[in-house]
């Protein structure tokens, strides 16, 4: 009676086991058949939308951290590169992967003009964009390819090259307006 009991006790705690490891490994990853738009998901944190969890984001990884500091991770579209940029006058800060819920930048809710032509001379933005309440604008661009971008506000430019190749970087705080010179 008593090696049944044991037993029964041994399959149960097995059981368990088993059960608790495989829902622990799976709250690392998304659950299947989620289909969130992995572009909107990341808007929102960049927004503020989401507040609860903080989320970062690499060239090819959306990291979302919550409160209990479990991290749920996202693969982003094999085509298109997130690159999020700050421009400043006189503050910034170094960075590499974008924090989309602490990142910072100097010049919030301000009207640039972004212009961005790829290294062959096509033009893949000339539009007016106003940066996000975190001072950021974020871009979507194709991957695997180097840009060359040239951003303007209040009569103060600044000229530079991106690039969107696999581990290159997601926040760029390194590109300071300066005063237009005149020829």
């Amino acid at each position: 009676m008593k090696r049944t009991i044991f037993s029964v006790i041994g399959l149960v705690a097995v059981a368990l086991s088993v059960y608790f490891f495989a829902t622990t490994n799976n709250r690392n990853t998304p659950e299947e058949g989620v289909t969130q738009d992995i572009k909107e998901l990341v808007h929102d944190y960049s927004v503020g939308n989401i507040k609860d969890q903080s989320a970062s984001i690499t060239s090819t990884k959306l990291i979302v951290t919550d409160s209990d500091e479990r991290q749920l991770t996202y693969d982003l579209p094999e085509d298109d590169f997130f690159v999020s940029i700050a421009p400043y006058i006189s503050q910034t800060h170094p960075c590499a992967n974008h924090s989309l819920t602490g990142c910072r930048g100097e010049m919030a809710n301000k009207e640039f003009n972004v212009f961005i032509e790829d290294m062959e001379g096509n033009i893949v933005m000339d539009q007016t964009l106003k940066s996000q309440s975190n001072g950021f604008i974020d871009l979507w661009l194709p991957r695997d390819k180097t840009y060359r971008i040239k951003i303007a506000h209040g009569g103060k430019t600044v000229e530079s090259e991106l690039s969107t190749f696999e581990n290159d970087n997601t926040c760029i705080t390194t590109m300071q307006l300066t005063e237009n010179k005149t020829a």
